[in-house]
């Protein structure tokens, strides 16, 4: 099948949003932008062919996630996954966004016959055939599916799922609250401000000129899995922050970032289609979120403290240069230790779960 070239493939998509904004009277809301930069079919960034995970750029990669960085991610992740199966009385995993399937691949290897099913949900056409030819080894094991099943249980996972969901942009010019959002116009692409009724979670001062994002689709999405989950916990793993880090009148510039072959950008509105666009996640928005629907907290820490209380220190003893090089990067408060968080969440079961034995920060949500 011949693949489309990179400056096509952002064309059309480009005309599509172009035809979006003319008939939503010029102007398209930040979160619908960024919806259809990376889940209009066929076009957006994570439904089109594009590499997009790899340890290199060299590959034609655009960034790496734990999993790729490193299978002793999946190795001490499966520690908790194991327990938490145990606790909920159940066999079954389901993985939101499994990406390249490297995170599916080491939890199957590791969890062995403790998995009987695992159930990925995925929207992207090319990441699921990617995932299928990874997984091969797990035929009959390894279910897809395109949307939330009527009922969950057992263990949820999600590895940099909630920074890739849509936000929206405030922005604050001292007096009013504005909706930045996107328009066209001779240079292509630009942000057009809107007076708006929406407001940011929290009341602080904030500068003149501060554009801030909001999250109501990945609250909305926390609260269709709160009713669908039975006897089940979820481990979400991003980066992000607690609220009062998040909304800091010193944060002017927002937390939106764009990646492109391994490079970092703050600019949406370019390379449409051709690199992803993320926001870092408010956890306390989270946390809220799922007390408010009846779920429990379980745990919050960081990505560092939450291997380390899974046995990582115990693995890299007895891993070699090759693999403990690498797999230091997970834990370095300057690497992703520190900024990417884990937060878990349960319904019908409670138990103290090993990867916040030590360290647990809930209370600072």
């Amino acid at each position: 099948m011949e693949v489309e070239q990179p400056a096509s493939l952002s064309a059309r998509l480009q005309q599509r949003i172009r035809e979006a904004i003319g008939s939503n009277e010029g102007w398209l809301p930040f979160d619908r932008f960024m919806s259809m930069a990376l889940y209009e079919p066929g076009l957006g960034y994570y439904a089109n062919h594009s590499l997009k995970f790899g340890e290199m750029p060299g590959s034609g990669s655009d960034f790496v996630t734990a999993p790729e960085m490193s299978p002793l991610f999946g190795r001490a992740l499966a520690v908790q996954v194991r327990q938490a199966l145990q606790a909920c009385g159940s066999a079954q995993v389901w993985e939101f966004g499994a990406g390249s399937g490297a995170l599916a691949a080491q939890l199957l290897a590791e969890l062995a016959e403790a998995v009987s099913s695992y159930h990925i949900v995925e929207l992207s056409g090319s990441l699921r055939a990617r995932q299928t030819e990874r997984l091969q080894a797990w035929t009959g094991r390894v279910h897809w599916h395109d949307e939330l099943p009527g009922c969950l249980s057992g263990v949820v996972l999600g590895n940099e799922v909630l920074d890739a969901m849509p936000v929206q942009l405030l922005c604050w010019n001292g007096h009013t609250w504005f909706e930045r959002g996107v328009v066209w116009g001779s240079d292509g692409f630009a942000w057009g401000d809107r007076p708006s009724g929406l407001r940011p979670p929290v009341e602080e001062d904030f500068m003149p000129g501060t554009v801030i994002e909001i999250h109501p689709q990945a609250q909305s999405f926390i609260r269709s899995l709160a009713e669908r989950m039975h006897r089940a916990a979820a481990f979400f793993i991003d980066y992000g922050f607690p609220e009062a880090e998040y909304y800091h009148p010193q944060r002017t510039g927002g937390t939106l970032m764009c990646h492109r072959g391994h490079l970092a950008d703050s600019n949406p509105l370019s390379d449409v289609g051709l690199k992803d666009i993320t926001a870092h996640v408010n956890f306390s928005a989270i946390a809220l979120t799922a007390q408010g629907t009846g779920l429990n907290v379980l745990g919050y820490t960081s990505q560092a403290r939450f291997l380390l209380n899974c046995g990582l220190a115990e693995m890299l003893r007895d891993a070699g240069v090759r693999q403990s090089v690498p797999a230091q990067r997970l834990i370095h408060e300057h690497e992703m230790g520190e900024l990417f968080k884990v937060i878990a969440l349960s319904s019908g079961v409670s138990f103290d779960a090993v990867g916040f034995a030590c360290g647990d920060r809930s209370h600072r949500l």
